[in-house]
């Protein structure tokens, strides 16, 4: 037989307080003195308690739902940043009282899934992963006041007044050649995405400032290409036989892959005849042997900024913060 879920009538009961008493300890919980609205949150929790959802919308005409447009999957990669990220988002958003709705775009209207939540009011707010794309959700969404947080600065118009969130690029390849100089390595390549990639050419930079600090080379040493494993394979291969490097730094765990396979195929053992880094620190990175360093990106701090410049956003009256810019770690393993 089944059991019906609490109301907020049980609740009250349990708590000896009114159903009014309840309703302000959910929605407007700066009414009641502490004593009684630890009283009840007690009661809430004990009992499970969860506040009809769509009867609270229409009160407050909030959905209390974040929008986030999610790309297909990277075959072939070795790219799970997303997955990480989507993880810790839901987690915390959850925990200040919202829920992401996750929804498929249209490659050839990139702003149709926008419009049509838009449209319903189906959600408070969104959050904006692909603005580093040229994509132009974001424009799109200031244009129409739809409140946004992007994780990703805004590359393509830097005097965007829309609140942001990122993970310094730079300062992770900076550290990453750093951690190959301080161990000897002079002559350290780098493989990194086209030029029409910000992203690719922020992490480029790190690399180039720490080679130049020490006074060192960079000339003849780097390789722009897709990020694909036969791309990361075809570019290290070259630079082996044309700069002799003794160490790489990638932009990502997939093109690091392209060249483990490149030292496997040459009988060359990575972290004993050629160190290699990349970037994102995927799973992959932390299971294939003899163990792939990587920097890390702190995407749980990530999703706890996105979240609360989403508060700023959603509060009464909103409260529109800055940029935030998080330094990445690197997770060092046999590969260095």
């Amino acid at each position: 037989m089944s059991v019906s879920p609490p109301t907020l009538a049980d609740v009250a009961e349990r708590a000896g307080v009114s159903r009014q008493t309840v309703s302000n300890a959910v929605n407007n919980p700066d009414l009641l003195r502490p004593d009684t609205l630890a009283r009840v949150q007690e009661s809430i929790e004990a009992l499970g308690y969860s506040p009809n959802r769509a009867a609270r919308n229409l009160r407050t005409r909030a959905s209390h739902l974040i929008g986030m447009r999610i790309g297909p999957a990277q075959e072939g990669t070795a790219n799970a940043t997303m997955d990480r990220f989507v993880h810790s988002l839901v987690e915390t958003s959850r925990e200040a009282g919202y829920h992401v709705l996750l929804f498929a775009g249209d490659g050839h209207d990139p702003e149709a899934g926008y419009a049509d939540l838009l449209r319903s009011t189906a959600v408070d707010a969104f959050v904006v992963t692909d603005t580093y794309l040229g994509n132009p959700q974001a424009s799109w969404l200031e244009e129409r006041r739809a409140p946004f947080v992007a994780f990703g600065r805004p590359w393509e118009a830097l005097n965007s007044r829309h609140p942001w969130v990122d993970v310094d690029g730079a300062a992770g390849t900076e550290l990453a050649t750093r951690h190959l100089l301080d161990k000897g390595h002079e002559r350290i390549a780098w493989i990194g995405w086209r030029k029409d990639s910000r992203i690719g050419e922020d992490r480029r930079s790190g690399w180039t400032r720490a080679m130049h600090e020490r006074g060192l080379p960079t000339t003849g040493l780097a390789s722009r290409v897709e990020d694909t494993i036969s791309s990361g394979r075809e570019a290290s291969a070259h630079l082996l036989d044309s700069a002799r490097p003794s160490a790489f730094v990638c932009a990502s765990d997939t093109l690091a892959m392209g060249v483990l396979h490149t030292l496997r195929d040459r009988h060359l053992r990575a972290g004993d005849n050629i160190a290699v880094i990349g970037f994102d620190d995927s799973q992959v990175a932390q299971v294939v042997p003899p163990g792939l360093t990587s920097v890390r990106q702190p995407l749980e701090q990530v999703a706890v900024e996105v979240v609360k410049a989403l508060e700023g956003l959603l509060a009464h009256p909103p409260l529109v913060g800055t940029g935030v810019m998080l330094t990445p770690t690197l997770a060092v393993r046999g590969s260095s």
